[in-house]
């Protein structure tokens, strides 16, 4: 149970969602969006989200759309994980998001909620980094498109009252082949040590990792590394993994040395299978 009262607002439309935040905020409500809410409604029981408000998005029709058109995909942030998975039309992503959490828990997470998280894994944003997706942000200036290689660093980069209204790829992008891997040091669902993955595009090996560090991403040194055919398969790993750009994760899910050891092992999976360009 929440330990704290909050009003609930459900806004038909962007603009209307934008200006609640703003009067929200302007009356030191603290407002939050809100579409999938398990992390709101997590984290609020341990006070450690508190708010006076929370703007639920899923009466928005821009944030429901899921559509695959001549050249894009087009992907509303207030859509769940299982029913993107069902609709069928991102299958990198699908691989990905499939593993995140339990089925019941995939029916609420939205998309949208999983990239802009409090909680360091979100795979849902590795897909997008490696396919050079764009983000439809809204604010109180209106919509904004953005590639989300320039807006996510560690974190959605996203101004105060602002939201994700959808994700949009090319086709030509999801039709690379890829592999999408999520190891755990126990059960089948419970976090992973590391989630890695991997495209093969024009003969190149694109990178994104969650669970390696205290956030995911994509690097384009671990890149260069790991394309770098003048060395052996070891030696383009072992010199991968000197490029991590942040301190490897060291909690109860795993060691530092051992998610090391872990990834070592997971690069040579990700290289057997995207040199030999099959979909793992």
């Amino acid at each position: 149970m929440i330990s704290y009262d909050f009003e609930y607002y459900k806004p038909k439309s962007i603009q209307e969602a934008t200006q609640l935040f703003q009067s929200l905020d302007n009356q030191g409500k603290n407002p939050i969006y809100f579409s999938g809410g398990t992390e709101v409604i997590t984290l609020g029981r341990s006070n450690q989200i508190i708010t006076e408000a929370v703007i639920d998005l899923k009466l928005i029709p821009e944030c429901l759309v899921l559509k695959k058109e001549e050249n894009t995909v087009t992907l509303g942030s207030a859509q769940s994980l299982t029913k993107i998975r069902e609709m069928n039309i991102f299958p990198f992503l699908n691989k990905t998001i499939v593993e995140i959490a339990d089925h019941v828990a995939r029916n609420k997470i939205t998309l949208g909620g999983n990239i802009c998280a409090n909680i360091i894994y979100r795979e849902a944003i590795l897909p997008l980094l490696l396919t050079e997706s764009q983000v439809v942000i809204a604010g109180n200036t209106g919509l904004k498109q953005l590639p989300v290689n320039e807006i996510f660093n560690q974190n959605l980069q996203l101004e105060r009252g602002e939201f994700l209204v959808q994700v949009i790829t090319e086709l030509r992008e999801i039709e690379w082949p890829f592999i999408s891997v999520k190891k755990r040091r126990q059960w089948d669902v419970g976090y992973p040590l590391i989630t890695t993955a991997a495209i093969k595009k024009k003969g190149q090996i694109k990178l994104a990792f969650s669970g390696l560090c205290s956030f995911p991403f994509r690097n384009k040194q671990m890149e260069e590394s790991i394309n770098n055919q003048h060395l052996s398969k070891e030696a383009r790993i072992d010199d991968a993994i000197q490029h991590i750009p942040a301190p490897v994760l060291d909690d109860v899910h795993g060691s530092a040395g051992y998610r090391k050891f872990v990834l070592k092992n997971t690069l040579v999976d990700v290289l057997d299978a995207l040199e030999g360009e099959r979909n793992v």
